[in-house]
C-alpha cells in the first residue's frame, strides 16, 4: 500500500512539473510566433510569401529533426535533452535584436525549431514511460498545457506590443522561458538503462529506427494525425476568409471560431484520455474523426450565426482522436525505442501542419470554399473506413 503511494506521487509531481514546463516554453515560443512573428518580419521589409515561409520554416525543422533527438533521448535519457530544448527556447529570442533581413531571419527560425523538435517527442516519450497504466489520461492532461498556451499566447503577445518594442517582447521572452529550467531541473530521468554502450551511436540510431518502423500502430497514429492536422491547419488557415467572405462575416467571429474550437478540444480531450485507457482507442478515434467531417459539412450548411457549432464538433473531434492515438502508440513502441516511436509520430505529424495549408491553397486555386471542405471531409470518411473495419476486426 505505501509503496503503491509513492509511486502515485512520483508519477503526479512529475507529471506535474514536465506540465508547468511545457506550459511556459510553449506559451512564450507562441508569444514570439502569432502575431509578433509576422509584424516583425514585415517590420524589415519581408513580403507576403517570405512571412508564410518564415512562419511555418520552424515547423519543417521539426519534421525532420524530431526522430533524431526521439532516438537521442531513448540512448543518453529524455531530462538532458529536455533542458537542451529549454536552453535553446530562452536562448534564441536574444538573438532577434540582431536581425536586419529576412534571410537572416530565415536562419535564426530555422535554429529556433530545434527547441521544438527536441521538446515534443522527448516530452512525450517521458509522458508515456511514467507509468504503463492510465497512459491515455496523462497524455490528455499533458496536451492541456500546450492548448493553453496557444489560448493565452495572442493575448499576451497583444498587450506587450501595445506598450513594448519588438526586441524588448522578444527578449522578455528569452528570460521567461529560462524560468522552465526550474522544473526541468526537479523532474526524476525514468530513463530505462540498456545495452546502448555496447553498440555504436550508428547501429543504435539504425537499429531504433528499423524498430520503430515496423511497428504498424506507429504509422497508424502517424498517418491519422498527419491526415487530421492537414485538415486542421488548413481550416485554421482559410476559414477566416472564407467567413470575412460571407455576408456579414467578421474578423472577431473567425477568432471566435476557433476559440470556441480549442475550448471543445479542452474539455473533450479527458473525455479521449479516459476511452483509451478502458480500451476504446479505436471507437474514440473513429467517433472523433466523424466528429471533424461533420463539422467540416457543416461549414458549407449552417447559416453565419450558428458556424460556432461547427467548431464545437472540430474541438470534439480532435479531443477524441490526439490522445487516443498516443496512448496506442506507446502501449505498441518498443519501451526501449520510445522516443524514436515519439519522434518518427512527430515528423508525421508536422508533415501535415506543413502540407495542409499548401494542398487547399493549391485546391482554392481551381474549386471554390465550398468544394474545398467537402474534399477534404470526404476524404476524412475514405480513412474511417479501414478503421472501422480494423475496429470491427478487433471487437
Amino acid at each position: 500500500m505505501l509503496e503503491n503511494i509513492r509511486s502515485l506521487i512520483f508519477l503526479q509531481s512529475n507529471l506535474a512539473r514536465l506540465f508547468l514546463a511545457d506550459f511556459l516554453v510553449r506559451s512564450f515560443y507562441q508569444v514570439g510566433k502569432t502575431p509578433l512573428l509576422p509584424l516583425f518580419a514585415a517590420s524589415i521589409g519581408a513580403g507576403e510569401v517570405i512571412i508564410g515561409f518564415i512562419v511555418s520554416v520552424s515547423t519543417m525543422t521539426g519534421m525532420l529533426l524530431k526522430p533524431l533527438f526521439g532516438i537521442l533521448s531513448d540512448r543518453w535519457g529524455r531530462k538532458i535533452w529536455l533542458l537542451v530544448a529549454t536552453l535553446i527556447f530562452s536562448g534564441i529570442p536574444f538573438l532577434y535584436e540582431f536581425i536586419t533581413t529576412d534571410q537572416e531571419l530565415i536562419l535564426v527560425r530555422l535554429f529556433h525549431g530545434i527547441s521544438t523538435a527536441i521538446f515534443g517527442p522527448v516530452s512525450l516519450a517521458y509522458v508515456a514511460s511514467l507509468d504503463s497504466n492510465n497512459v491515455g489520461s496523462r497524455i490528455a492532461f499533458f496536451g492541456i498545457s500546450r492548448l493553453l498556451a496557444s489560448l493565452i499566447a495572442p493575448l499576451i503577445a497583444g498587450i506587450l506590443l501595445t506598450f513594448l518594442d519588438f526586441e524588448v517582447v522578444f527578449m522578455l521572452i528569452g528570460f521567461c522561458s529560462l524560468v522552465a529550467m526550474v522544473p526541468i531541473f526537479l523532474l526524476s530521468d525514468n530513463h530505462i538503462e540498456n545495452s546502448r554502450e555496447k553498440v555504436s551511436i550508428m547501429k543504435y540510431f539504425y537499429t531504433s529506427f528499423a524498430s520503430s518502423i515496423k511497428i504498424p500502430s506507429i504509422w497508424l497514429a502517424g498517418l491519422l494525425e498527419l491526415k487530421v492536422y492537414l485538415t486542421i491547419y488548413a481550416v485554421k488557415a482559410f476559414l477566416p476568409l472564407f467567413i470575412i467572405s460571407q455576408e456579414g462575416g467578421t474578423v472577431f467571429q473567425a477568432g471566435l471560431f476557433f476559440f470556441i474550437q480549442e475550448l471543445i478540444h479542452i474539455a473533450f480531450r479527458v473525455v479521449g484520455g479516459k476511452l483509451a485507457d478502458r480500451n476504446y482507442t479505436l471507437l474514440a478515434i473513429i467517433i472523433g474523426m466523424f466528429s471533424i467531417a461533420l463539422g467540416l459539412s457543416l461549414l458549407n450548411i449552417l447559416p453565419q450565426n450558428l458556424l460556432l457549432l461547427s467548431a464545437a464538433f472540430f474541438g470534439a473531434g480532435q479531443g477524441l482522436i490526439f490522445p487516443s492515438s498516443v496512448a496506442m502508440l506507446s502501449r505498441k513502441a518498443n519501451k526501449i525505442h520510445i522516443g524514436a516511436a515519439m519522434g518518427l509520430y512527430g515528423a508525421l505529424r508536422n508533415l501535415g501542419k506543413v502540407i495542409g495549408p499548401i494542398i487547399a491553397g493549391l485546391i482554392l486555386s481551381i474549386y471554390s470554399y465550398v468544394t474545398v471542405f467537402y474534399i477534404f471531409a470526404l476524404i476524412i470518411v475514405l480513412v474511417l473506413v479501414p478503421i472501422i473495419l480494423i475496429w470491427m476486426r478487433e471487437r
